[in-house]
């Protein structure tokens, strides 16, 4: 009988407590969703829904491991997204002096780093922008690669890795609202608006009610802290890292998009220091939930095993045998 990972049956926990979340939320806040502009993110459910279910009829391991992952990254981004924007309703304190504070505790002057920032060549500046706004793209190429070379094991990691991440940051900004580390474009020559200054009328509405109204077509993030952007590399590096040729350009992109952070998201440096330390517990929690297998009786199986000592072979081989190994379970 086929068993089911706790790192996957944990993403899908997550999912389905984000989506009453949601419902709940959004009936109490008087929330609703743009009819017309929720038909292209359904039609992109059904059809990942679709792959999964073609995946499994076939009895195609890697469309049923690249199929669930995106299904899964996918409802979790929509409904990630809807729950941040009721938590921002709720128009609690703002604690953009705190986390400012925090960042001029840690020696950071940011007017002095705009400055600096604003005199660095134009193309350098590209790079970063591209390296932090690529971020959906190394999530999709990290789950095409780990599928397409049949690491579903890793893969399950990876996703429930990059969920309970985003999950944490989703609900502890709603706990620790902020707008972000925020700063005019127009002041200055060369730097692009950040993601925090163009959301702030977004944000703004949300908090004084003029915005009740959610367009799934047209998403974006307004978390501050702590910063996915910061923890979601770090897990697709992880996530990555068995593929040899691609361990070392992972990890120098995936420097270059946390880098870019501050600058390209609008971000504290608290954000992103919260952000990287998310990372890790959340990929110790969900290597520690693939480590688990779940026997088909529903009973816990040992995450370890031994094999049946081979037959000793001679005389004088008492004591002795052939083929003893410990086989690991990671699941």
């Amino acid at each position: 009988m086929k068993t089911v990972s706790l790192a996957d049956a944990t993403s899908w926990i997550v999912i389905g407590g984000f989506a009453l979340a949601c419902l709940l939320l959004s009936h109490a806040l008087g929330f609703g969703v743009l009819p017309a502009r929720a038909m292209l993110p359904a039609l992109g459910v059904a059809v990942l829904a679709g792959a999964l279910a073609l995946g499994r009829r076939r009895g195609d391991a890697r469309l049923v491991a690249g199929a669930t992952a995106f299904l899964q990254m996918t409802l979790f981004t929509i409904l990630g997204v809807v729950l941040a924007y009721l938590l921002a309703a709720r128009n609690g304190p703002l604690w953009d002096g705190w986390l400012a504070a925090a960042d001029a505790r840690l020696g950071l002057d940011w007017p002095a780093i705009l400055a600096a920032s604003d005199r660095l060549p134009a193309p350098l500046l590209l790079v970063g922008g591209v390296a932090y706004h690529s971020l959906v793209l190394q999530m999709v190429g990290c789950i095409v690669v780990l599928a397409g070379t049949g690491r579903s094991e890793r893969l399950r990691t990876t996703v429930a890795a990059a969920i309970l991440a985003g999950a944490v940051t989703i609900l502890l900004s709603g706990l620790l609202p902020a707008v972000g580390n925020l700063f005019d474009p127009d002041r200055y020559r060369t730097l692009w608006p950040s993601v925090a200054w163009r959301d702030h009328p977004l944000i703004l509405g949300l908090r004084t009610g003029a915005v009740r109204q959610v367009d799934l077509s047209h998403m974006t993030g307004i978390v501050s802290f702590p910063s996915y952007h910061a923890a979601l590399p770090v897990i697709l590096v992880w996530g990555l890292y068995p593929v040899a040729r691609l361990r070392a350009p992972a990890a120098i992109w995936a420097g270059l998009t946390i880098l870019a952070t501050p600058l390209f998201g609008g971000h504290y440096v608290v954000d992103v220091l919260a952000g990287l330390l998310l990372a890790i517990g959340a990929l110790a929690v969900a290597a520690r939930l693939a480590a688990h297998v779940p026997a088909p009786n529903g009973l816990r199986s040992p995450a370890i095993r031994a094999t049946r000592p081979a037959r000793a072979i001679g005389p004088g081989c008492a004591g002795r045998t052939q083929g003893a190994e410990v086989v690991h379970d990671l699941v």
